[in-house]
């Protein structure tokens, strides 16, 4: 019985652990790139609304590859890419049709959901990313809250908390060990 306790004790030890470094990475890497965490090259950008239902349902989380500067140039149609509008907002939607006006690519986007295509055509100077093929449905809703002081400070704190009360159990139980331990050792001397 001892045995699998010990088991189980050093497997809640190791995800807890796990779980600190890995908010800590989500939370840091978040925070260093600018809001945006980059994992293995790619960015995680929350889907915040529903015009690309049903390929990314709202709250989803989907993996992009940022572009820099040829690679803007050399998107087709089909392609989802993430660009940035006049008012500085990001968006992601497909490319329908690709337009070539002497040296300024343009592409004509449009949300999947979208009964019409976006009223502006986009310059290739404005994308930012394109769609990596990976999605996880309503993890947007974490990773914004992650980016939040709040989160982020929740995220870092209370798995170190947990971690921390934890240990501080082990060790109340390991030091109940030894006063019992110690306790049938002197119970042994007085009986010889």
């Amino acid at each position: 019985m001892k045995k699998i306790l010990k088991i189980f004790s050093s497997i809640i030890t190791a995800v807890l652990f796990i779980n600190v470094l890995a908010l800590s990475f989500i939370v840091i890497s978040s925070k260093a790139s600018g809001g945006e965490p980059l994992i293995f090259g790619h960015q995680l950008k929350s889907v915040l609304s529903g015009s690309m239902e049903p390929t990314f349902q709202t709250g989803s989380i989907i993996a992009v590859s940022p572009l820099e500067g040829d690679e803007k140039k050399n998107l087709k149609a089909g392609d989802v890419i993430t660009f940035q509008t006049k008012d500085d907002i990001l968006v992601t939607h497909r490319i329908t049709d690709v337009q070539n006006n002497g040296s300024h690519v343009m592409y004509e986007t449009k949300g999947d959901n979208n009964n019409t295509a976006d009223i502006e055509p986009v310059l290739a100077e404005n994308v930012t990313a394109v769609y990596s093929g990976f999605t996880i449905p309503y993890a947007g809703y974490f990773i914004d809250f992650a980016q939040s002081k709040e989160g982020s400070a929740l995220l870092l704190i209370l798995p170190g908390v947990f971690l921390l009360f934890y240990a501080g159990v082990s060790i109340y139980q390991g030091l109940r060990e030894i006063d019992k331990k110690t306790k049938e050792m002197k119970s042994d001397e007085k009986t010889v």
